[in-house]
């Protein structure tokens, strides 16, 4: 098989309902496109169908490579495996779940030829519930301060990254990662473009609430340390205003006496709680980063793989 023009990288975790769908539409595309092509399906620890049907599309195809993790690592850490063992100039992430649709990957790949790093994309018309918009925009607004880079949807895994980037990507022994963001800190250019995005038919998402809230909570705290200079800022604000508070504490006391308020008692109670929540905030933030400091200095392997199948077993690329 020769070296491939682009690769197409998908993470898969319990998708059997969409991936029948999933796999003849991008290899359709793919052909399509008059390119040389690769796609490297990921299983992350799937618990249903999905790994079996992986493997039997490897067996069929030659341009398909299947990647089976020994269990559930997250999305990020099983896009990083398809990443490694990933051939083409051309690299390309998709979502398993059909709501990103893989005929727009020929838009992806015209937006490349004109000689950017990364392509980032815009979904239009959203189908996910409000509060996942909402969250999305609060997230994306933070990033681009952050970053200074001005895309407008971080949370989209379409996105497509050259050789380069994706090498400098992987040079990076960081656990806790959020790929769109780590690519952009490496590109000399990017660009996005706006795509459509479709209702999940088929399945359930994997992002309970729950799961949603940890995962803004760890890009934010992964990305830079602004989380702490805010909270500097807080306590400073904290401080001002209970300096103020006990001014005008002395004043009252002046002017009304002791009784106007239980002799004070209850505004101690309150501005205690105050503090002692202000430190918990702070001592939780501190300890965030001190795990991910932990976690980097064990330096354990992102994730580990069961198996692989497909294109001569996908021999990882030289870093």
């Amino acid at each position: 098989m020769t070296t491939p023009e682009f690769s197409v990288v998908i993470p898969v975790y319990n998708e059997e309902e969409n991936l029948p769908e999933l796999i003849d539409r991008c290899f359709t595309v793919c052909r399509g496109s008059g390119r040389d092509f690769e796609i490297i399906f990921v299983d992350d620890g799937s618990r249903d169908a999905s790994r079996a049907m992986l493997l039997a599309a490897a067996d069929r195809h030659a341009e398909i490579i299947t990647i089976i993790l020994n269990r559930n690592y997250g999305q990020h850490a099983a896009v990083f495996a398809g990443l490694e063992r990933s051939k083409g100039e051309i690299v390309i992430t998709l979502d398993a779940d059909l709501q990103n649709p893989p005929e727009e990957i020929p838009n992806l790949l015209r937006a490349m030829d004109e000689g950017v790093d990364v392509v980032g994309t815009a979904r239009e018309n959203r189908q996910d519930s409000f509060f996942r918009r909402i969250a999305s925009s609060v997230v994306n607004r933070m990033v681009r301060q952050a970053t200074g880079v001005m895309m407008h949807d971080y949370g989209c895994m379409l996105r497509a990254y050259r050789r380069p980037i994706v090498q400098a990507m992987l040079q990076c022994s960081e656990r806790s990662t959020f790929i769109p963001i780590l690519a952009n800190s490496f590109a000399g250019s990017t660009a996005e473009i706006p795509v459509r995005h479709a209702r999940r038919e088929k399945g359930q998402s994997k992002y309970s609430l729950l799961k949603l809230i940890s995962l803004q909570y760890d890009l934010l705290t992964s990305m830079s340390t602004f989380p702490l200079r805010l909270l500097s800022f807080f306590g400073a604000v904290i401080s001002l205003c209970g300096i103020a508070f006990g001014v005008l504490l002395i004043l009252l006391r002046i002017f009304y006496g002791d009784s106007w308020a239980a002799e004070g008692v209850f505004t101690l109670f309150a501005l205690l709680f105050v503090f002692i929540g202000a430190q918990f905030i702070g001592l939780g933030l501190l300890g965030e980063y001190i795990g991910r400091i932990y976690h980097d200095v064990r330096s354990r392997p992102r994730y580990f793989i069961h198996e692989i199948r497909g294109a001569e077993d996908a021999t990882p690329q030289p870093q």
